[in-house]
């Protein structure tokens, strides 16, 4: 069986492959970065009001 191929995509269908390949890793990426610098805010409030 052979596999058809349909030529080019349109520059539209690329943007839109490359976004739709890599957006969720970026997108996850992001959520991680703002979630690690949340937590670290809040252990230094934490180390601030903590008399030890």
């Amino acid at each position: 069986m052979t596999p058809w191929h349909l030529g080019t995509l349109h520059p539209v269908e690329q943007v839109l492959t490359i976004v739709l390949a890599f957006g969720p890793f970026l997108i996850l990426g992001a959520v991680v970065v703002v979630q690690r610098r949340r937590d670290a805010r809040e252990e230094a409030e934490e180390a601030e009001t903590d008399p030890q």
